[in-house]
């Protein structure tokens, strides 16, 4: 192959109580790259659409480019070039993993130009590392299911150890976007430095439960441990309106409903796709309340992670 198109998808991170070590993937929306080999090394970013101009095209500072950077150097292939136009398909700053899916897409179509001389799940350092150009960390908690799709915990970062999940078949995903702007920074920040260790038990108890409810599969066990008590009640008031979307959600029959990353998008987990779209509308209703439109996206829980598009 010498010209590739891969679609990447968005997801939601921390989910609820698994703060920096849950992600989950989702099927829409998510970043498109169009990758193209050339006789000259060196990787050029022809364009970027759907950004409104945001993102750069200097590849050192592109999450895609550096991604294919760090993997061609990688493989010794520093000699091959690659033209690069992407497309994103998702909100910029939205909490669903944007950098992370454009980071996926680019390495994932330049190992397949390449015959494909790493594993899948081995691709998952250098999707890091347009993580850390994008803001300072190499996390994994939104390039892991971008990547390898399903349900990812980040068991360690040193060494890195990540660990897929089954999950329920009919388990679905509402996420709002509303149109607000949450800086990352601000939502790191507000964060306590220390917590007590009552709420650490509290919290870990319900990390064990979201799991074993998500495995076994036990839906009700799956709603009682999608309860953030650690970085929720600090990021909620950077939502205008958290506090009525969220019971909405759960009054629509959702099982549980967080803050999606570092927001400002929510997240809500149902049983069936039926309930995920009333709990969508239900939400997006309580923020069209206080004059705040949103985007809605309803979705099973994405096992693939990035595919191949027709060119």
């Amino acid at each position: 192959m010498e010209k590739i198109r891969v679609y990447a998808p968005a997801t939601v991170a921390n989910v609820a109580c698994g703060f920096d070590i849950f992600g989950f993937a989702v099927n829409r929306p998510g970043d498109e790259i169009v990758l193209e080999k050339r006789a000259e090394p060196g990787i050029s970013i022809i364009e970027i659409t759907g950004d409104d101009g945001r993102l750069p095209l200097e590849v050192a500072k592109n999450t895609a480019g550096i991604a294919i950077q760090k993997y061609l150097a990688h493989i010794g292939r520093e000699d091959q070039g690659f033209n690069l136009s992407l497309h994103k398909d998702m909100p910029l700053g939205s909490g669903l993993g944007s950098s992370a899916a454009s980071a996926v897409a680019g390495v994932f179509a330049a190992n397949e130009l390449m015959g494909k001389p790493l594993p899948q799940k081995d691709l998952l350092p250098f999707a890091m590392e347009g993580e850390r150009v994008a803001c300072g960390s190499a996390h994994a908690d939104n390039v892991g299911p971008s990547l390898l799709g399903g349900f990812i915990i980040i068991r360690s970062y040193d060494p890195l150890d990540i660990i897929q999940i089954a999950t329920p078949v009919d388990l679905y995903a509402s996420i709002v976007h509303p149109h607000i702007e949450v800086n990352t920074k601000d939502a790191r920040g507000i964060l306590d430095k220390e917590i007590s260790l009552s709420t650490t038990i509290t919290q870990m108890g319900n990390v064990a439960g979201l799991v074993a409810g998500l495995m076994l599969p036990d839906y009700a066990l799956i709603g009682r441990s999608l309860v953030d008590v650690i970085i929720e009640p600090s990021r909620a008031i950077l939502i205008p309106q958290f506090a009525e979307v969220k019971a909405a959600a759960l009054q629509a029959g959702a099982l549980g409903c967080s803050i999606s990353g570092s927001g400002p998008s929510l997240f809500a987990l149902s049983k069936g796709e039926e309930v995920a779209k009333q709990v969508a509308d239900a939400m997006r209703y309580q923020f069209a309340q206080v004059g705040i439109g949103s985007d809605l996206f309803v979705s099973p829980i994405n096992q693939q992670g990035p595919m191949i598009l027709p060119n």
